[in-house]
C-alpha cells in the first residue's frame, strides 16, 4: 500500500483565496458598483463589518444570566389529587372472578397452566418431572 500526497484542494488550513477575475471589464465595474452599494447599505443601518478581525468574546460578561433568576418565588399551588403516593395513582390489579378456572399449576420449570378441572389437577401432579 502507498501513500498518495494530495493536492491543496483538499488542505483546510492556510488556503487563501486569490484575487477575482471577471471575464470583461464592465463585469468588473459591476461587481466593484454592487459591493460598494452593499457597504452604503449596512452603514446606513448601522451594521459594522469586520474584515479578517475575530470579535473577542471574552470582555462579554452582560449575557450571563445570575443564578437567582430562575428560582421559582411563588408558593407551589396544592394537588387536587392527594389520595395517592407518588407522582400518579396506580391502577389495580387484575383479578380473575370467573368460576371456569380452578387454579394454575407447574408443568415444567416455571411454565404455568391453568386447570379447568380436578382431573387435570391430579393429572399435572403425576406426571414425571
Amino acid at each position: 500500500m502507498t501513500m498518495h500526497l494530495e493536492g491543496p484542494w483538499l488542505n483546510t488550513i492556510g488556503k487563501k483565496k486569490g484575487k477575482l477575475k471577471f471575464r470583461n471589464a464592465e463585469q468588473a465595474k459591476l461587481a466593484r458598483d454592487l459591493e460598494q452599494s452593499w457597504q452604503d447599505l449596512q452603514k446606513k443601518w448601522g451594521v459594522e463589518q469586520s474584515k479578517g478581525k475575530k470579535v473577542s468574546t471574552s470582555n462579554i460578561s452582560s449575557n450571563k444570566p445570575t443564578v437567582g433568576i430562575f428560582r421559582r418565588t411563588t408558593v407551589k399551588p396544592p394537588s387536587l389529587d392527594s389520595s395517592h403516593l407518588g407522582a400518579v395513582s396506580s391502577k389495580p390489579s387484575p383479578v380473575y372472578t370467573g368460576d371456569k378456572i380452578i387454579g394454575i399449576g407447574t408443568l415444567h420449570k416455571s411454565n404455568a397452566v391453568p386447570i379447568f378441572s380436578d382431573t387435570e389437577a391430579k393429572e399435572i401432579s403425576q406426571m414425571r418431572r
